[in-house]
């Protein structure tokens, strides 16, 4: 299972981790973070100390020896050194799976994230944080070079916009089973509802991958069409679904039992069978299955993609930004001005046709 592969991961992260990483993660790990973030942000600590040892800042020579001193006295300047060494980075390789912006603004994230623990959310013998000077408070993020109107155009030909979200649903109901061989068609039948409630509920609500796969059957409620999931940081949310695609959730949800053998000890919303054994079906498992319907009916996308053409959607609706915000799970605006560009570009091509 992926959570088990991740765990067993981050117990070697952890192995090799100082104390107070060790700290973070268990403090981490209860509100809950997902195990692949909390994963992710491991190595980027794992990283950052061994460049700290690289670079003769440190007199350790293992992360794990490296004291917290280190941190707390930490300059401006230093930090300012390793983003610039990440950018560096990006700049001379230049090749395929090199840290992009948005990665370097990962890895920066994550200190920050360990940074605001060590001096907000620890204790002392004294009742103290172990420090005080939050020195990620001073560093910005890494601008992108792209505009949002730039982003919005490459994003918007992997979007499902008018009606191509309807028709993806029903391309997956009547026409993919056409493509396949004999001894694939067993399989899509068992999964067919399944397959198509996870896309509808995608397409309908807008929840991250990771959202869905983590949902239980007890906090989908179809009269009111609405879902609950845990979002990012822990927070508990009840999110809206459309009602266009509940019939094809509802119609999962009907047969769910019958095809996977499911018990009441099985919570998950979205199953899957192995060995006859019903068991939750991972994130991992959910991108791959939509890569391969989006794969055949128009072009290779993401879970992510359907969120985001949810949201561009929804704006074109209602050009209501924290509305859209809200309905994704996000604090703030400051991540929707990329479907006012997607739906404003939109919207001057309908004014042209009328």
């Amino acid at each position: 299972m992926e959570k088990q592969h991740y765990l067993k991961l981050i117990n070697e992260e952890l192995a090799t981790a100082p104390w107070y990483v060790q700290e973070y993660y268990q403090a981490k790990a209860t509100v809950p973070l997902s195990p692949a973030t909390l994963y992710q942000y491991l190595t980027e600590f794992r990283r950052f100390f061994n460049w700290l040892i690289s670079e003769g800042l440190t007199p350790a020579n293992h992360p794990a020896d490296i004291d917290i001193q280190v941190l707390a006295t930490l300059k401006k300047e230093t930090v300012e050194l390793y983003k610039s060494a990440l950018l560096n980075q990006t700049k001379l390789t230049g090749a395929p799976g090199s840290r992009t912006h948005p990665t370097i603004n990962r890895s920066l994230n994550a200190l920050s994230s360990l940074f605001k623990y060590l001096t907000e959310d620890t204790e002392d013998e004294h009742g103290e944080a172990y420090f005080d000077r939050n020195v990620m408070h001073k560093i910005a993020l890494v601008r992108t070079s792209e505009t949002y109107a730039t982003r919005a155009a490459n994003l918007k030909t992997k979007l499902m916009l008018g009606n191509t979200d309807h028709d993806y649903l029903t391309f997956i109901d009547e026409k993919y089973e056409g493509l396949l061989s004999p001894a694939r068609k067993r399989y899509f039948h068992r999964d067919k509802q399944r397959d198509l409630a996870i896309n509808a509920l995608l397409l309908g609500s807008g929840l991250r991958v990771s959202e869905a796969a983590n949902a239980d059957l007890r906090h989908l409620n179809l009269k009111t069409g609405t879902i609950g999931v845990v979002r990012k940081g822990g927070q508990r949310d009840t999110v809206p679904i459309a009602p266009w695609t509940l019939p094809y959730i509802q119609d999962y949800v009907e047969h769910r039992t019958a095809i996977y053998h499911a018990t009441s000890s099985d919570r998950a919303l979205f199953l899957s069978s192995y060995r006859g054994q019903a068991s939750r079906m991972q994130a991992n498992s959910m991108e791959k299955m939509v890569a391969k319907y989006s794969s055949a009916f128009k072009v290779r996308i993401t879970p992510h993609k359907l969120r985001h053409t949810l949201a561009s959607k929804l704006y074109l609706a209602t050009k209501n930004e924290q509305l859209v915000a809200t309905q994704l799970g996000q604090n703030s605006t400051s991540a929707t001005g990329l479907y006012t560009h997607i739906m404003d570009e939109e919207q001057r091509h309908g004014l042209e046709k009328m």
